[in-house]
């Protein structure tokens, strides 16, 4: 009677470690397949990562091993991962040096996947006529559309560069059809979820579906479903937030990057990815256009476009009869910029525009980029301003539900009724415009208008944010009042003045990506005015009009303030230029966090063309508890730093209470 052969299957689980493991069976897997199997007392699913021959392996044990394997329990009845899929993981986990496990982990995103159901979900309904309503395309648009569309089949990375209003959506869903024809699955990565209202129903309009979404708010039922779908093949288009980028495509077509310049592409816990850069990776390994769409692209991108690498597509006419609008400065410092009677943040001149505007029934939007009510708040007794005591940060004052919260660790408590260090009743002071300020402001200047406020926490969940985009696009809004939430994607015909409340936040700073983000947002911002037929106005409250980022602002000459930016950034070697890699330690003992931050920096290596600063404590020295402290590693554009990290930090003897984190390509720098 012969014995059945038995083979060794290397298994890649989803935990903190980048090797796989080895199992025994006597049956064959193919690579990419999910495997339940035994780990320490629990059971795990994992990906099948290959297979080797026991002759192979060193002498001992029962398959000529040193050690006893463990048996592979079961399979899941599911497609295999690709072999591009398995290739992505495998360099994300290099660039970012990261474990493997935990990057695997991302594209298992949804974990009763792997769970039995009791009863079979409904299958979602394939997108099936391609062309319900075709868009008529402008000149501009169809150029674009049609160089996009030379592209399938091939990797190539693409900057659709077009000013707000240009229709750049409209350009690339004109290629999703085509990729879909092709028997291709197509992935729209968008920066919020608040964009993703309106991006919906030019989807449906244009396809007569819905695309399969993939964000935060969905259930655990939705997630399952929408997983399976994208594995199967079922699930043609997908859109959702930067971690859609890590589900398991089985013949991904074309990706899109919609407002790849937008900072929330940076994943700041976990795998340190960004998405747009990964966008690119991964259309190479799956032979695929990527297409980088943006109004105010980064400097990254821009460069990549100027030295050859992307393929630069430019739109510079808004389209149909929509124009640009025009921009004044309103200077704080002299007589039309003093606030109008009643009123603290609100300038006269951009009272009488709004009151203007609403007079002809057309719809405002006052921008501030700030949450709540107040940043702080002051004891105007002692004088004290009320911090976090988990964080390095004041506490936010919201004055709607009477509450305080750190935006950095999400503490909230009520507002007290007396200084904690002076116990004096009733001394707290708010300090500094919020948003809930300016609507306070705004209704009761105008007590007759229906004002909405529109932030991070007022949509904070796709349905909060589909009914508020909705009201607006229905003129059932007459003055918004937002953040940077509403500074991008959104088109409202009847948006005809944009009014911005502190021009001056983000003029100021260490960040070396401060002066781009600030234009960013105010041109993004600016781009939500008179995007239909009629004009639009932006006004631009600022004590520092002779600013050179509010200069050209006014005047249009963006250009100028670019090749300003970008020749500060060569000079110092900062990216595009160069590369840069920030190690950060942190602890909740003090002390070990400052010990191991002084005695690695004693290691640090001399190497010619490489910069190494710190270790200094951290902006933000303490958040959520943590003590921290921070390198900034900074390299040559055409060298790798992850070798010189590798070998440096990988024969420290670090406390294990002590974490370090290596962020390559850092976006934030507290």
């Amino acid at each position: 009677m012969s014995v059945p052969s038995r083979k060794i299957i290397h298994v890649l689980l989803p935990t903190p470690f980048d090797g796989a493991f080895s199992y025994e069976s006597e049956h064959s897997f193919a690579r990419g397949e999910f495997v339940d199997v035994p780990f320490g007392k629990r059971t795990l699913t994992g990906v099948v990562w290959g297979e080797s021959d026991p002759s192979l392996e060193d002498s001992g044990g029962d398959l000529g091993l040193a050690y006893k394997l463990k048996t592979i329990i079961s399979k899941h009845d599911l497609p295999p991962l690709s072999s591009e899929s398995m290739k992505f993981i495998d360099w994300v986990a290099s660039y970012y040096m990261a474990p493997r496990g935990m990057v695997m982990k991302m594209m298992m995103s949804e974990p009763s996947v792997f769970k039995p159901l009791k009863r079979a979900p409904k299958d979602k309904k394939a997108l099936a006529d391609l062309s319900k309503s075709m868009t008529t395309l402008s000149g501009l648009q169809k150029v674009a559309a049609d160089s996009i569309k030379k592209c399938l089949g091939s990797f190539r990375p693409i900057l659709l560069e077009g000013v707000t209003g240009s229709g750049k959506t409209e350009v690339y869903l004109d290629a999703i059809a085509d990729v879909l024809n092709r028997g291709e699955q197509s992935l729209v990565l968008l920066p919020e979820i608040a964009l993703s209202t309106q991006w919906l129903r030019k989807f449906e309009e244009r396809f007569g579906e819905t695309p399969v979404l993939w964000h935060s708010e969905l259930t655990p039922a939705q997630r399952r479903n929408h997983w399976k779908a994208v594995i199967s093949g079922k699930a043609r288009v997908v859109v959702g937030a930067r971690s859609a980028l890590f589900l398991p495509f089985q013949n991904l077509g074309m990706i899109v990057v919609d407002e790849e310049h937008d900072p929330g592409y940076k994943q700041d816990a976990g795998v340190l990815y960004h998405a747009r850069d990964m966008a690119v990776m991964r259309g190479s390994f799956e032979n695929a256009p990527v297409v980088l769409a943006s109004a105010t692209p980064s400097l990254e991108t821009l460069e990549n476009a100027s030295a050859g690498k992307y393929l630069h597509l430019k739109m510079d006419e808004r389209y149909g009869e929509a124009t640009l609008p025009e921009i004044t400065l309103i200077d704080r410092r002299h007589k039309n910029g003093k606030s109008v009677k009643d009123s603290r943040w609100i300038s006269e001149a951009l009272h009488a525009a709004i009151k203007d505007n609403m007079a002809q029934k057309n719809q405002s939007l006052l921008f501030l980029n700030r949450r709540g009510y107040a940043p702080m708040l002051l004891c105007g007794e002692c004088g004290v301003r009320v911090s976090c005591k988990a964080c390095d940060t004041w506490l936010v004052y919201h004055k709607h539900d009477q509450s305080l919260k750190c935006h950095q660790c999400g503490f909230a408590a009520l507002v007290p009724k007396t200084c904690a260090s002076c116990r004096e009743s009733g001394t707290l002071i708010p300090c500094g415009p919020g948003v809930e300020r300016v609507v306070e402001e705004i209704s009761s200047l105008f007590p007759t208008a229906r004002v909405a406020l529109m932030t991070s926490d007022t949509m904070n969940t796709y349905k909060k944010a589909k009914a508020l985009v909705e009201a607006v696009h229905n003129s059932e809004v007459d003055i918004i009042v937002g953040t940077q939430v509403m500074a991008k994607g959104h088109h409202f015909p009847n948006l005809t003045l944009v009014g911005v409340v502190d021009g001056d936040i983000g003029l100021s700073g260490s960040d070396l990506r401060l002066m781009e983000r600030t234009y960013q947002l105010m041109h993004q911002v600016s781009g939500r005015a008179g995007r239909a037929d009629k004009k639009g106005q932006v006004m631009i409250q600022s004590h520092m009009t002779d600013h050179p980022l509010m200069k050209a602002l006014a005047s249009g000459n963006i250009k100028d303030f670019l090749s300003f930016e970008r020749e500060m950034r060569g000079q110092f070697g900062f990216p595009p230029f160069g590369r840069l890699a920030a190690i950060i330690l942190s602890s909740k003992n003090k002390e070990a966090a400052e010990g191991t931050a002084k005695e690695i920096g004693k290691l640090k290596p001399m190497v010619e063309g490489v910069d190494i600063f710190g270790p200094v404590p951290a902006v933000f020295h303490k958040l959520n508890h943590a003590f921290r402290w921070r390198f900034l590693v900074k390299g040559p554009k055409e060298g790798r730093l992850q070798p010189l990290l590798a070998k440096w930090l990988g024969s420290l003897n670090v406390p294990s209470h002590v974490r370090i984190q290596i962020d390559i390509d850092p976006f934030n720098f507290y």
